[in-house]
């Protein structure tokens, strides 16, 4: 009884005791080495930020005023007819 007790025991103390540098220093080489992938692969033109000609698009006044309608469109809604007043509106 005591021999197989002392078995499993020795054995989880031998795996606790095996060196961990051999896999942690090929660890900490590629950390990051992955979001720093992906971050690449998103990036279309790697230049892009040294292209001084202008974009094409929507200018600055036409931007403005799309704006303004937007913010206009979402802070004013449209009054909504009482519920009350269903088939008796009166109209002839």
């Amino acid at each position: 009884m005591r021999y197989l007790l002392s078995l499993p025991l020795a054995c989880t103390l031998a795996s606790c005791a095996l060196p961990l540098t051999p896999t942690t220093p090929q660890w900490d080489r590629h950390f990051g080495e992955i979001a720093r992938v992906t971050l690449a692969q998103q990036v279309i033109d790697t230049d892009a930020g040294r292209n001084g000609d202008p974009v094409a698009g929507m200018d600055g006044r036409a931007a403005h005023a799309a704006f303004e309608r937007y913010q206009k469109a979402s802070s004013d809604p449209a009054p909504q007819p009482s519920a009350f007043t269903i088939g008796v509106s009166g109209a002839k």
